[in-house]
């Protein structure tokens, strides 16, 4: 009985390794293989060419994919490094941030990547472009709807335009969610709005003055 069974598990033992079944790798095994296939090739073109952004968010997206969140940060700092304007690098930084379960700092990160299209305005605002500089705070906004800086811009830009409808619109939404803005609330004093400015607990926006330049 002993020796039929064991000629019987050598019969499956046979069989099964004809067709392969040992030899075979599972779906995640081949997978990392072609990641690190794709790292090696990456690496290789970094070496080659060290301010290669493209190469170097790749590589950052699959560092992201297997978890490595510090390598993959940094990776995406060095894309943005050779290229301030990749936009796709500073939403998978963003993305990290939460990942990592820093909330905070993904909102800074984000609120000073919007603002880059918010200086945009400013300069087309300075150049007489009026038509551009909207366009440019208005695309910010829509990312940053929050933003008292990115409020308080748009206020401005329709101040300098004439609308005080308007004006008078986005600056007061800018003091409701920036209280303190001796500026603004001077502002709408003149307006006619009276607004009372708290006084200011220490340096409690330091991203909104990163965004406005001051």
């Amino acid at each position: 009985m002993n020796k039929r069974i064991a000629i019987v598990w050598l019969t499956m033992i046979s069989f099964l390794a004809g067709c392969g079944w040992f030899g075979k790798k599972t779906a995640n095994q081949v997978n990392q293989e072609v990641l690190e296939g794709e790292k090696v090739k990456l690496q290789r073109e970094i070496d080659k060419k060290y301010d290669n952004p493209e190469a170097h968010y790749d590589l950052g997206k699959i560092y992201q994919n297997e978890g490595l969140l510090d390598r993959a940060d940094w990776e995406f700092t060095l894309a943005l490094q050779f290229d301030p304007v990749m936009y796709k690098a500073q939403a998978a930084r963003v993305k990290i941030y939460q990942q990592m379960g820093q909330a905070d700092r993904a909102r800074m990160a984000a609120e000073l990547y919007i603002s880059q299209a918010s200086l945009l305005g400013k300069g087309f605002q300075n150049e007489g472009l009026d038509e551009y500089a909207l366009e440019c705070y208005q695309t910010a906004l829509s990312k940053a709807p929050n933003s008292s800086v990115l409020n308080k811009q748009i206020g401005y830009y329709y101040l300098a335009q004439g609308d005080m409808v308007r004006a008078e619109e986005y600056l007061r939404r800018s003091i409701q969610l920036d209280p303190y803005q001796p500026e603004v609330a001077e502002q709408l004093g003149r307006m006619g709005v009276v607004i009372q400015v708290p006084k200011k607990p220490g340096d409690s926006k330091k991203v909104d003055k990163a965004m406005s330049g001051q």
